[in-house]
Order: structure tokens, then C-alpha cells, then sequence
């Protein structure tokens, strides 16, 4: 089971929205992906560095 993949739920570990929980929505390369926020409501997904994410174990379908 691969920790990186569309629809992980991630804990983002730094930079301002460090303690938020993210869902991976696409995988750019080995080193970013794009995310999305539930505290960000209506805006666009952001890229975030894969080093800043701790997987959980959850997924969504």
C-alpha cells in the first residue's frame, strides 16, 4: 500500500497550515503533490511537498 496516493488524508507538518488535515488530490512527481483543504473552503487546491505530509491511515473513495 503505497503511502502517496489520490485520496490519502495527510496531516500537513509545516509551514502555515501545519496540524490541518489534507486529502492528496493529484500526484505531481515523487517530491510534490496537490492538496486540498477542508478549512479552504471554495479556493483552489495547493501544492504542497510530499516531506510535509504525514500519511494516515484513512483514505477517501
Amino acid at each position: 500500500m503505497p503511502a502517496i496516493q489520490v485520496g490519502r488524508i495527510c496531516i500537513k507538518t509545516k509551514g502555515r497550515d501545519a496540524g490541518e488535515k489534507v486529502v492528496i488530490t493529484k500526484v505531481i512527481d515523487e517530491n510534490f503533490v496537490m492538496v486540498r483543504s477542508q478549512s479552504r473552503k471554495g479556493k483552489p487546491e495547493r501544492r504542497c511537498a510530499v516531506k510535509h505530509l504525514e500519511p494516515t491511515e484513512t483514505t477517501v473513495s
